[in-house]
């Protein structure tokens, strides 16, 4: 009987680490020590408290450019999947200019095709709903 228990045990505990490692939703959605996840609310800033780089930036997407950055309006994949999971395409991602970077910076908005803007200033480790 014992070890009919300890093996029950064994293998419990081996199914739920290979859920963990293979990314299984129902597994990580068990774990409330890890990062912030897009079922998980996400914080909003009002446009007008953006840094007015990010607001420039605003513009530009509104009227269809033309942007600055060659990597401006490409497809935004959400690896971190920190905003809700889409079908790949749905989301673009474009430069924030940011003063004093040799490079294209940490800065990013992104928009959803349902219109939806978010904002990271920390290259997509968080962020910001944008309400406008």
């Amino acid at each position: 009987m014992r070890s009919t228990i300890l093996r029950w045990c064994a293998f419990l505990a081996a199914a739920v680490f290979s859920a963990v490692l293979s990314g299984s939703p129902a597994a990580l959605a068990r774990n409330d020590a890890g990062p912030a996840t897009a079922r998980q609310s996400i914080p909003d800033v009002a446009a007008t408290d953006l840094p007015q780089e990010a607001r420039e930036t605003l513009k530009l997407i509104r009227q269809g450019g033309p942007f600055p950055y060659e990597r401006d309006g490409a497809v935004f994949g959400n690896f971190e999947k920190l905003l809700p999971q889409r079908e790949r395409g749905y989301y673009r991602e474009y430069t924030v200019k940011t003063p004093g970077a040799r490079n294209r910076g940490a800065r990013r908005l992104v928009a959803g095709k349902n219109g939806e803007l978010y904002y990271t200033d920390d290259h997509y480790q968080s962020f910001r709903r944008i309400r406008e």
